[in-house]
């Protein structure tokens, strides 16, 4: 159930961006991840978060805005869903596009009052595929609710 005074925001578009991920950033993340290169322009994995993020027209300060969330008060990652169509690949300009799933109030013994922040991004390659979407939880503390 989406949290009183959210109730605008699931469904709401992000602003859509671009994003290419060079080859040599594709090799620097393959070395801190075990030191061997994916085989041509195939991109690891977790690539699709990493781009998702950057590339999307807005930044995670702006994002949690949205939710009348200041970063200062400390986002976590709650939880995140990658779902791939296709391999990603390196020096491909991929769009990205999303949205806000929901804003979900929740109250525990210890953490006390917070809200599971969901949205979703897709990559989409030049030939408007969906190449991958990710679905991100972001917990955001509301320490004085």
């Amino acid at each position: 159930m989406t949290a009183e005074g959210f109730d605008h925001l699931p469904g709401s578009a992000l602003p859509a961006g671009d994003i290419t991920i060079p080859d040599e950033e594709k090799q620097a993340l393959d070395s801190v991840l075990g030191g061997t290169t994916s085989p041509g322009p195939a991109l690891h994995p977790l690539h699709a978060y990493i781009a998702t993020q950057r590339g999307i027209g807005v930044g995670v300060e702006e994002l949690c805005a949205l939710a009348d969330f200041d970063v200062a008060d400390g986002p976590m990652i709650g939880s995140m869903e990658l779902d791939f169509s296709r391999p990603l690949r390196s020096d491909l300009t991929y769009r990205v596009e999303g949205e806000i799933v929901d804003i979900e109030r929740k109250r525990g013994k210890t953490a006390g009052t917070f809200d599971l922040f969901t949205f979703r991004e897709r990559l989409i390659e030049p030939d408007g595929t969906v190449a991958a979407t990710v679905t991100n939880t972001f917990v955001l503390p509301r320490r004085n609710q």
